[in-house]
């Protein structure tokens, strides 16, 4: 298919490429990408951030199919430049424009349950029929098929979301996938302003993300992890919050060392209020889980009032365990939240541009993504990006 603009762009480009489970990215020249369908957009990729998902599929615990074969050129959440558009296009998209990619759902089938649904009762923020984030059919950008580690990158142009004028590559690359995933659980929880949401994990890339975007929304917000710089980093969070102002009715982040408190200290401490007596009408009233460990599960449960709600985001190899005392007899409600549809996606763009979400973000060029990886390993807290504007 023809581009819009072909004689300004290279022959082949610089890309890194997961060769096989546990090893390096291999720094390599590949030929520039080529556009299929009318929906096809070339992006000159600007930032591309790292993700666990990417860390979990590196290693060969994503699961049957992920990736379907080596090399993979990972990063399922990234932001660019169009570059060239397909001939005869007739989309929205014009070069020149900058976009955010997440990873779901290049080329949906349109046709399925989940393309033919759109939105419900049940998930108001579902996109309109013909296109599903959820779509089985569909591939994912950096899992299944070539992503963000490259300079130049297919999307489609159904799944990106514009970025604001004023919004920097690196900060919109983490909101492709870190931002609209506890965005979308945030929005899963169905809270009202002053109701309490506790995140487990809030000194993560999702968390501390999680932290700004459940104060803005007017939540009373607990966050809860258990190593020492994630604590650190959602403490800075919690004071940049402060700083900024927060909405009415809403206070700053308690930030909770889950080492130094049990869950039930922490529930009859920060959720109650005046007159309560029970411990069934002590807690919080959801919680969202970003940890892999069982320890963080069994303690964001501990944390919730009796009717309350977990949502889960993280998917460990092993599974939970789940006690039936607490779904019977406390009346625990378990819900799953993978992401968000493109239509939440740009809502949260918004959203965070509004109230000046940003992530904790250190970046690295391209060449040195294997650096990236081995500083991501020692748990830092925050994001780490690769910044196409960075040399060696």
């Amino acid at each position: 298919m023809a581009t819009a603009s072909a004689s300004s762009l290279p022959s082949s480009i610089h890309a890194q490429c997961l060769d096989a489970y546990n090893t390096p990215y291999v720094y390599r020249s590949i030929p520039l990408p080529s556009m299929e369908t009318p929906h096809d957009v070339l992006i000159k990729v600007d930032a591309a951030s790292y993700c666990h998902t990417d860390a979990v599929a590196a290693a060969g615990k994503m699961g049957p199919g992920i990736p379907e074969s080596f090399p993979l050129i990972g990063c399922h959440e990234y932001a660019g430049t169009v570059a060239a558009l397909p001939a005869g296009y007739s989309g929205e998209l014009k070069i020149g424009d900058r976009v955010g990619v997440p990873s779901r759902a290049f080329h949906p089938c349109t046709k399925c349950f989940e393309c033919s649904s759109g939105p419900s009762a049940k998930d108001p923020h579902a996109d309109d029929p013909g296109y599903s984030v959820y779509c089985p059919h569909s591939s994912n950008n950096g899992l299944v098929r070539p992503g963000g580690f490259q300079e130049y990158s297919i999307v489609d142009d159904r799944q990106v979301a514009p970025i604001p004028d004023d919004m920097a590559a690196t900060d919109a690359a983490v909101l492709m996938c870190a931002g609209i995933t506890i965005y979308g659980a945030l929005k899963r929880c169905n809270l009202q302003p002053g109701q309490r949401v506790g995140i487990m994990g809030c000194g993560g890339g999702l968390g501390h993300l999680g932290l700004q975007f459940a104060s803005a929304m007017g939540l009373r917000v607990v966050g809860i992890d258990a190593q020492d710089k994630p604590l650190q980093l959602a403490k800075e969070t919690a004071a940049n919050i402060k700083d900024k102002g927060l909405p009415k009715g809403c206070s700053i982040p308690e930030i909770i060392d889950a080492r130094a408190a049990s869950a039930d200290e922490v529930a009859k401490r920060l959720g109650r209020d005046d007159g309560l007596v029970e411990r069934g009408e002590m807690g919080l009233d959801a919680v969202i889980i970003l940890p892999d460990s069982q320890a963080a599960f069994t303690y964001g449960i501990g944390l919730l009032r009796n009717h309350g709600l977990c949502v889960l985001v993280s998917f460990p190899e092993k599974p939970f365990e789940v006690s039936a005392q607490d779904i019977v007899f406390r009346d625990i409600r378990l819900i799953g939240s993978l992401t968000g549809s493109n239509r939440l996606l740009r809502e949260a763009v918004a959203f965070a541009t509004k109230h000046n979400v940003r992530a904790h973000i250190r970046s690295f060029p391209l060449s040195k993504l294997n650096d990236l990886v081995e500083e991501y390993h020692k748990g830092v807290g925050g994001k780490l990006v690769i910044d196409m504007t960075l040399k060696d």
